[in-house]
């Protein structure tokens, strides 16, 4: 069954018929050690993220954040312990964990929205249908008047987007993001996380996003998991409603302080 929904994007407001949600998924690791056998990157990790929820990962460089992410998405194998995807191992990647990078990849010879399709098409969805996922997908992260440009005619932002379009497109019950927005300026950044938050609203995907940007992890967040020494060292709800302008708060200053400084240890 599909929904509608009303979504903003950069042309205004447009109803758009968004996808039914997806179930969400359950992410959990036991005691985990992970890496390669020959360099350990996080050992002893205990982490259960419930399945809508998105969690933010922040630690100093070198920490273990891109490590748990492909563990989570299946590209290396738990080196001890468990790390188990609604109670089955994680043995290798699946089609329903999308995982995100910083760098925008789309093919530079395919339009954006043949770039969208071709997740689709890999689930094997006739042509008409994929199309109109395409359309209505770039449609909701305000790239429907430039789907059928190539991706170095459009701007990073703008990439960004379709990439998030594609990640989005055959809904996944995970997405993993490493760093999506970190080579964005501040103000296509701060766009970016909005068009996040407002494109999940409703999808029902489980998210772990790793970032190094604190104001981003806070945003971003139900929860923050705090990495350093090859550790999770601590794990926060953080304070809500979602609020850029909330500086005073009480609880969110001292949890962005506790962040602050779990990245300079």
């Amino acid at each position: 069954m599909s929904t509608s929904s009303e979504t903003r994007t950069s042309a205004g407001t447009t109803t758009v018929r968004a996808p039914a949600p997806v179930r969400g998924t359950r992410l959990t690791l036991g005691a985990a050690t992970l890496g390669r056998p020959d360099a350990t990157a996080l050992a002893d990790v205990d982490l259960d993220v419930a399945p809508g929820e998105i969690l933010t990962v922040v630690g100093p460089s070198g920490c273990g954040k891109s490590t748990l992410l492909r563990t989570l998405a299946g590209l290396l194998p738990v080196l001890a312990g468990t790390v188990e995807q609604d109670g089955r191992r994680i043995e290798g990647p699946a089609a329903d964990r999308s995982l995100v990078f910083q760098e925008d990849a789309p093919l530079p010879w395919r339009t954006l929205r043949a770039n969208v399709e071709l997740p689709l098409a890999v689930q094997g969805l006739p042509r008409g249908e994929r199309r109109r996922q395409a359309e209505s997908w770039l449609d909701r992260v305000g790239l429907a008047d430039r789907s059928q440009q190539l991706p170095h005619r459009v701007s990073g932002g703008q990439r960004q987007r379709a990439q998030l379009a594609r990640a989005l497109a055959p809904r996944p019950r995970a997405v993993l993001m490493d760093e999506p927005f970190g080579a964005l300026d501040a103000q296509t950044r701060a766009g970016m996380q909005d068009l996040l938050v407002e494109v999940l609203h409703g999808t029902g995907a489980t998210v772990v996003f790793v970032t190094h940007d604190v104001d981003e992890a806070l945003f971003l967040g139900d929860r923050v998991a705090l990495l350093g020494s090859g550790r999770l060292t601590a794990l926060r709800e953080v304070p809500r409603p979602r609020d850029r302008t909330a500086h005073d708060d009480p609880a969110r200053v001292a949890l962005r302080r506790e962040v602050l400084t779990s990245l300079s240890t």
